[in-house]
């Protein structure tokens, strides 16, 4: 199954709070109540955040976080790379990296379309997008679709 790790599920509760305040500073505390995160795998999480750029952090009795590029330009496939790697592997790696012989031969391409397909998904949804809850159209088709709503065990 393609599994939302809670990395990535932290890492968008934050940074959709950080993007409905854009006006000042957040603490890490503050973040950590707002969204319910735990708040030091939080803080390992605004870490990595950090690097990225995603967000900056100002120290001090003042400080806090705020977002480090607009809400506009930050997509949840940023987000998740940030904090989580690659939008897709097989077994560890990354699927374009793997040979398979024989009858699984055509595997790869399978493989290959899964991580296409997350990363039209991921690249299109912004964090501006999720806060005003306007999702691209192509997202909204799939959303919408009562199928997508059905667990894949549902038959």
């Amino acid at each position: 199954p393609v599994q939302v790790t809670a990395r990535i599920d932290y890492a968008l509760r934050a940074l959709v709070e950080l993007a409905s305040r854009p006006d000042g500073l957040v603490t890490r505390d503050e973040l950590s109540a707002a969204q319910d995160i735990p708040p030091r795998y939080l803080e390992s999480i605004l870490l990595q955040l950090r690097r990225e750029g995603l967000v900056i952090g100002q120290r001090g009795a003042t400080g806090g976080y705020r977002l480090g590029r607009p809400a506009e330009q930050i997509t949840m496939a940023d987000v998740s790379r940030a904090v989580d790697g690659p939008l897709a592997l097989v077994q560890g790696q990354r699927p374009e990296t793997i040979q398979y012989d024989g009858t699984s031969r055509h595997l790869g391409d399978l493989w290959i379309g899964l991580r296409a397909a997350v990363r039209s998904v991921m690249e299109s949804v912004t964090l501006a997008d999720l806060l005003a809850g306007d999702l691209p159209a192509a997202v909204r088709a799939l959303v919408d679709d009562p199928d997508a709503w059905r667990s894949g065990t549902d038959r």
